[in-house]
């Protein structure tokens, strides 16, 4: 097979989460120089492939084949891989059946490297991604078998292919508040507390107001309401209590404490319960690791053009990577049409993406 007709596969194989569709067993066979270690949990499927070249770096390509499910209204079959006008059609084009086909297909065609070439795969990327790349790491740190980098080939341009790489990711804080009041009658609001005149007072300086003031790398630590519910759904009793739902995406700079700090900078006096939870955590990989420095080179060697380095989105796998110390990338095709109805991307572009990778197989030193 050739990179395209790889790729046609991937996606014409149906793997909504946590269902591989067959695809880690087809990708083992398909590398069969690589040595396996399978490690599935319940339903989710996680595979390793590496192959010792040589003594040196241990660089792994890493992504998921599973995906979210199509949806309805398509103008061609999801699952089909339609190409018209230049572009493949179906669902996890980008996401990121595109990647996975680019980096299999470099590393089945990679014939020298310096050090250790592998492969992670995992089928819970996009459900709740507890038994998936996170299980793998873990396993691979118990024998001593982590990799030194991971490139992540999840969808990572903007306007052009090879615009944007991902050096790290934001955080995810979860904010649940419920603010006390006391119900009441609405003709006698002297009589009550209520908990919407209360927040309605601070809201202003609460909503879509930055935390931090972000860094070279991130973008400031939006405070973001996402859902306020209160009241009885009638016009004469005022609540009885409020509850708010907020996000944080926050930078390296904001923890949960000073996302607490604010909370209780504005609500002082009012009596109420705050709940946090994280999401993920941020991360950084330093421009000036191995990883970023060879990725910025096989970009520039292949597209001729220079690419920035971005922390924008949601969040991915790489969190994972991170948190077990190693330098973690992040670059793939471009992203806008991701988890939408005709997801698609170019067939320039999984060309291209192939090439890089085998051009930073060919310049890793």
């Amino acid at each position: 097979m050739e990179v395209i007709e790889l790729f046609k596969h991937l996606v014409q194989t149906k793997s909504e989460t946590p269902n591989d569709g067959g695809l880690l067993d087809f990708i083992q066979e398909y590398l069969p120089d690589f040595t396996a270690i399978r490690l599935d949990e319940g339903d989710v499927k996680n595979l390793y492939l590496y192959k010792k070249f040589s003594e040196g770096d241990h660089l792994c390509f890493a992504g998921h084949v599973d995906v979210v499910p199509a949806g309805k209204g398509w103008d061609t079959h999801p699952y089909e891989a339609v190409e018209k006008d230049g572009f493949i059609y179906g669902r996890g084009t980008q996401d990121m059946k595109s990647g996975v086909a680019a980096f299999t297909q470099a590393l089945k065609e990679a014939r020298a490297f310096e050090g250790t070439l592998c492969l992670l795969l995992t089928s819970d990327e996009e459900g709740e991604a507890i038994n998936g790349t996170i299980k793998m790491l873990e396993y691979l740190k118990d024998k001593e078998m982590l990799p030194n980098a991971v490139v992540v080939a999840e969808p990572t341009c903007e306007k052009k292919f090879g615009d944007a790489i991902k050096v790290g990711r934001r955080g995810s804080i979860n904010g649940y508040l419920t603010l006390k009041g006391k119900q009441g009658h609405a003709a006698y609001p002297q009589k009550a507390i209520n908990p919407i005149h209360k927040i309605s007072k601070v809201l202003g300086d609460m909503a879509g107001v930055n935390i931090d003031n972000g860094d070279e790398f991130f973008s400031p630590s939006k405070f973001v309401i996402t859902d306020i519910r209160s009241g009885m759904q009638v016009t004469n009793v005022t609540p009885n209590e409020l509850n708010m739902m907020f996000n944080v995406r926050n930078t390296t700079i904001t923890t949960q404490k000073e996302v607490k700090i604010f909370v209780e900078k504005h609500l002082k006096g009012l009596d109420y319960d705050l709940k946090l939870t994280q999401g993920s955590y941020p991360f950084i990989t330093n421009t000036d690791t191995k990883v970023v420095q060879n990725i910025d080179k096989a970009i520039e060697n292949t597209l001729k053009i220079k690419t920035k380095h971005s922390t924008a989105g949601g969040t991915s796998d790489a969190r994972f990577v991170s948190s077990f110390g190693i330098d973690v990338i992040e670059f793939g095709v471009i992203n806008d049409t991701i988890h939408a109805i005709n997801e698609r991307t170019s067939v320039a572009e999984v060309k291209a993406l192939h090439q890089v990778f085998k051009n930073l197989i060919t310049i890793w030193r």
